[in-house]
């Protein structure tokens, strides 16, 4: 582990190394030894430089790269930096960058650009690709039909091997991958596929339809993109067919595509879970104003639902004014119950995403969370007891703290986080169950809930043990 760390480390440093030298060319204005440079860097390491360097010197940098090194950095980029390339671009520059890109990067690309932009994109490609550019960009924006690519090797179940192998040379520099090849019959519905190893291992006159696996793990246009991405995952695939409603191949997703899928799916629920509108841009080239809208919403939501809390709060004051040693632990009990409720829906709403948790499950969680919750809360209120009595009573010397304050907050303590355990465990399940994001149910809307139920129990616990202040 520590030599693979080591390598890391050596490489970041090399890459660092590149990419200061390259500041040093443009400054210099060495554009031979830059193309060197540049050349022996990886498409995501030469986009990231691109951010750093003024925007008028990006295209200028942007023309020195060979064709295909060019086409794939052009995909890495934000979206602003191809706009700028886009509008400084030749027709005819224009051109061949976009007919090396595949296809639904180019949609990709263009999904965020202004009219104008699109309009001189299309332009760009031939009718053919302009026609699959329009037909993904009709998909829904969450189906797998949106982020599938129509560059895929196909092949009829009739051809042999030799066959099979002059179609990859053929087409196969245009693919997004040629390791795997869809069969297809005459109507173009799948009932195959082969890989290049069973083909290389193959008689080259053995036919497609003899070797080829039946058994296709596929999906549909219109199926969730999330979904899809999970069974990329479980099946570890490095792609996906993709077929109409009528069985029809029309495209494939790839693995690199469903990682994109995975990772904007993460950043929504750690947003949403942070009560934040998800933000589609980097947080550097995301204005205050759009920050301000992702946040200001949420801020809102949570401070008329704390209203809840200081009408709690109200109701008891005249025994808060009598008993007012009970008002130092109001902050403790709340945030532990907070953090219990949220140690349990953060877990049972990972559980949700990858699939290992339905609603049919909810009794099984509830148990299980329940006995976690009495372990929990048995333990936190004899540490509770302990530091009330010990710290506060004789090391702080405070002679309001007695026994039954101790046992008033420990008992409160043990049954908030058994609550708040529980709350956490199953409203997200409710959540999904009526279809709305489990990632809305976390932390602040879970905290705000178990605040307004912890003091409840707190004055519940303390009317009992002390009723004459209530």
């Amino acid at each position: 582990m520590q030599d693979e760390n080591e390598l890391l480390n050596d490489a970041e440093d090399i890459l660092d190394q590149k990419i200061e030298l390259a500041y040093e060319l443009i400054e210099k204005k060495d554009f031979q030894q830059l193309k060197e440079l540049l050349g022996s860097m990886e498409p995501a390491d030469i986009a990231m430089m691109l951010e750093e360097v003024p925007i008028e010197k990006v295209p200028l940098i942007f023309r020195i790269l060979p064709k295909e090194l060019a086409a794939d950095t052009f995909v890495e980029m934000e979206t602003d930096q191809q706009e700028v390339l886009i509008r400084a671009f030749s027709d005819e520059e224009l051109e061949q960058v976009m007919s090396d890109v595949f296809v639904d990067d180019t949609v990709d690309s263009i999904e965020e650009m202004p009219a104008n932009v699109v309009r001189r994109i299309l332009k760009s490609v031939t009718p053919e690709r302009r026609a699959k550019i329009n037909e993904i960009m009709h998909y829904p924006e969450d189906s797998a039909g949106s982020i599938m690519s129509t560059e895929f090797v196909d092949l009829t179940e009739n051809v042999t091997v030799n066959q099979a192998f002059d179609k990859i040379r053929e087409t196969g520099l245009n693919k997004e991958t040629i390791y795997t090849c869809y069969v297809i019959d005459g109507n173009r519905k799948l009932v195959g596929l082969v890989t290049v190893m069973t083909l290389l291992t193959s008689p080259q006159n053995a036919v497609i339809s003899d070797i080829m696996d039946e058994n296709v793990i596929f999906t549909t246009t219109d199926a969730d993109k999330e979904d899809v991405s999970k069974l990329i995952e479980k099946y570890d695939l490095l792609a996906i067919p993709v077929v109409d409603l009528e069985h029809r191949l029309v495209g494939i997703v790839t693995v690199d595509d469903a990682i994109d899928v995975m990772q904007e799916e993460a950043e929504e629920d750690f947003a949403k879970m942070n009560a934040i509108t998800p933000m589609e841009k980097p947080y550097l080239k995301t204005s205050v104003f759009n920050i301000w809208k992702s946040r200001i919403p949420w801020l809102m939501l949570m401070m008329v639902s704390a209203t809840f809390t200081g009408m709690i709060l109200s109701r008891f004051e005249a025994a808060l004014a009598q008993l007012v040693v009970l008002t130092a632990f109001i902050p403790m009990l709340m945030d532990t119950g907070g953090n219990s409720g949220s140690q349990a829906s953060v877990t049972i709403i990972r559980g949700i995403s990858l699939g290992d948790i339905e609603f049919k499950d909810i009794f099984r969680v509830i148990w299980k969370e329940i006995r976690v919750a009495a372990l929990c809360g048995l333990s936190m209120a004899v540490a509770t007891f302990g530091k009330v009595m010990l710290i506060d009573h004789l090391l702080l010397r405070n002679d309001s703290i007695n026994w039954k304050i101790a046992l008033i907050v420990c008992i409160t303590m043990a049954c908030t986080i058994i609550l708040a355990k529980f709350i956490g465990c199953t409203l997200p399940l409710f959540a999904k169950k009526i279809g709305f994001d489990p990632a809305v149910m976390a932390s602040p809307f879970i905290t705000t809930i178990v605040d307004a139920v912890s003091l409840l129990i707190y004055f519940a616990v303390a009317s009992m043990v002390l009723p004459a202040y209530f």
